[in-house]
């Protein structure tokens, strides 16, 4: 028994293997894309490129490992099925539990590797492509500017006509610190270059004019021409760290990391909480002492409408406050779960996957491939549509997080079960003959 236990663990091995790396690649793809244009734009050199595409393969494993088993167990059970494996096994006693047994333990392994890898690994490596993406920006600040585009930054606009490697052509820059007269500098070409951490911006000038107009005295206008000229803009308010950053948004931590800073924003909310009741009570006062002062001054009954108002502004504030914090709560949370019903789904996948693949009788790859796509493009669906429920605060993280795996879980069972009664639950193949058919009468 063992030893049959072992062939079909065997029989899911490659066809996961194979998923693993297909699926993977069709995301790499997706990634080129995006990443294309910053390769050209930069200039990126191929330790760089390789290093962004080598970070980038542990948030697309996270998602691949679960569509891979599905896959895996679609085509290796359903070529069981197709050649007539499983009915000799069941010829012989072994019913579909049996045979299904090793393949699940593996899946709850890979489950709780996920979770390892979830937890540990991607946190770190989202961090580092991060800022890995900061320092690949950083480099040739000159294409921050688009040819024949108003560029703004800070007080200062800039246009260029054309861009030539490293070389600005056209170049106009307007001063808009002054907003009565602005100044603006004309030149035929020139070079950006970035200084403190990216928060400072150093124009080199070629053979241009400046052209300014005296505040004092309007009539008065100078034009002055010039060979070179540099040009210092600091302080943009960008604050680029060529190193990166050591701040981590959700993506970049692990459980733990958020929990603490969950505990962190619930103490926080204790704090507003009771600051927002002694306003509430220093309102409630104040109100009550306005409807007791007709007989008073009227400086005095405007002294209290004047209190009312700043403390009744001060009360939105902090209920503002606590809605924001509320709201990093359950980001936090939704992140916390989604790293380990993503991990779950492995195990729940091969719940799916094996006994579709039974009812399916089919080995063909394209068919395995488009009903595991179906059927994880749902599940991701859901997933997405609960993280943005939870977001708005509609539903409960843990339930937004875990409904797909639920909703899967309990599928997945009853498919099982079927599947023991040796139910088919579609002709695949037959289906697909009977539409070629329609689609040539037509």
């Amino acid at each position: 028994m063992k030893i049959l236990e072992r062939y079909i663990l065997r029989e899911n091995i490659k066809p996961f293997l194979v998923a693993l790396v297909v699926t993977t690649f069709v995301m790499l793809l997706d990634k080129i894309l995006d990443l294309l244009n910053l390769i050209i734009v930069k200039k990126l050199d191929l330790g760089m490129i390789l290093s962004i595409f080598g970070l980038s393969l542990p948030f697309m494993l996270a998602l691949t490992v679960p569509m891979a088993i599905l896959l895996a167990s679609i085509m290796s059970f359903g070529r069981l099925s197709v050649d007539n494996e499983l009915v000799a096994f069941k010829a012989c006693g072994i019913n579909v539990f049996r045979l299904m047994r090793l393949t699940v333990i593996a899946a709850i392994l890979i489950s709780a590797f996920m979770i390892y890898f979830n937890n540990n690994i991607l946190p770190d490596t989202n961090h580092q492509l991060k800022n890995l993406m900061i320092k690949a920006n950083y480099r040739r600040p000159v294409t921050a500017i688009e040819p024949g585009t108003f560029t703004t930054m800070k007080n200062y606009t800039i246009f260029a006509r054309e861009r030539i490697g490293e070389e600005l052509f056209g170049l106009i820059i307007y001063d808009l610190e002054s907003s009565k007269f602005p100044r603006h500098i004309t030149a035929a070409r020139g070079q950006i270059i970035l200084s403190n951490g990216g928060n400072s911006l150093t124009a080199i000038l070629y053979d241009g004019q400046r052209h300014e107009r005296d505040a004092v005295e309007p009539q008065k206008y100078q034009l002055i021409d010039f060979e070179k000229f540099i040009l210092n803009l600091p302080d943009l308010g960008y604050q680029l760290n060529e190193e990166g950053t050591d701040f981590r948004s959700d993506r970049e931590l692990s459980s733990q990391a958020m929990q603490e800073i969950i505990q962190q924003r619930r103490t926080e909310i204790i704090r507003v909480e009771n600051e927002l009741m002694e306003l509430q009570s220093q309102l409630a006062i104040l109100q009550a002492d306005t409807l007791v002062t007709d007989r008073e001054s009227v400086a005095r009954i405007q002294n209290n409408k004047r209190e009312i108002r700043r403390v009744a502004n001060a009360v939105n504030v902090k209920k503002d406050q606590l809605q924001r914090l509320a709201g990093e709560i359950n980001k936090y949370q939704v992140e916390i779960h989604k790293k380990y019903a993503i991990a779950v789904a492995c195990l729940i996948f091969v719940l799916i996957g094996a006994p579709v693949g039974m009812m399916t009788r089919t080995s063909s790859v394209g068919m395995a491939f488009s009903v595991s796509s179906i059927v994880f493009l749902i599940y991701y669906g859901t997933l997405t549509l609960g993280e943005e429920l939870a977001d708005r605060g509609t539903i409960s993280p843990f339930l937004a997080m875990w409904i797909a795996n639920m909703i899967f879980a309990v599928i997945g069972i009853y498919l099982v079960i079927l599947s023991v009664k040796e139910m088919k639950f579609i002709n695949l193949k037959g289906l697909f003959n009977k539409m070629s058919r329609w689609l040539k009468l037509k």
